[in-house]
């Protein structure tokens, strides 16, 4: 069963157990899916790589609107999005820990011979086709760009 068939499916349960918030989001991102078959149908069909891209997406705008739902003092949007995030990431492959983002950086840092700041491009290409999905960037960049830092000289 495809990703795009599972939330299919758990939408259509959602549905018929009641749990609004789990069916509104799921329609949404299914929405968002849909798009982005339609964008890509003349060159190739929809993998779930390209519905965990889309997830993924989903998450990061949603992680967005809380930082400026907290700055309204918005609390009741802010546990929305939050509730619509834990749903969403249920979908999405497990994240890797610290830890293992920081041997994967270490690795590409190590076999690409990068000595400073501005090898930062050509080491997050690399980094993040490793981790696809399972890392968010903007954390992948910052930890990065702090390893690179403290080995300019």
């Amino acid at each position: 069963m495809s990703l795009e068939q599972k939330l299919q499916e758990d939408m259509k349960n959602a549905l018929k157990s009641g749990q609004k918030l789990e069916l509104a989001t799921l329609r949404t991102v299914l929405a968002q899916i849909k798009d982005e078959r339609i964008r890509l149908r003349p060159q190739r069909e929809l993998t779930d790589d390209d519905v965990i891209r889309v997830l993924t997406s989903a998450v990061k705008k949603r992680r967005e609107a809380i930082d400026l739902y907290k700055q309204g003092n918005r609390q009741d949007l802010v546990d929305k999005e939050s509730g619509e995030i834990t749903i969403i990431e249920k979908y999405l492959p497990e994240q890797l820990s610290v830890d293992k983002i920081k041997q994967v950086i270490e690795d590409t840092i190590n076999k690409l011979g990068a000595s400073s700041i501005q090898d930062l491009g050509k080491i997050m290409g690399p980094v993040m086709g490793q981790l696809k999905g399972r890392a968010d960037g903007k954390t992948v960049q910052n930890m990065v760009r702090d390893r690179l830092l403290q080995k300019t000289p």
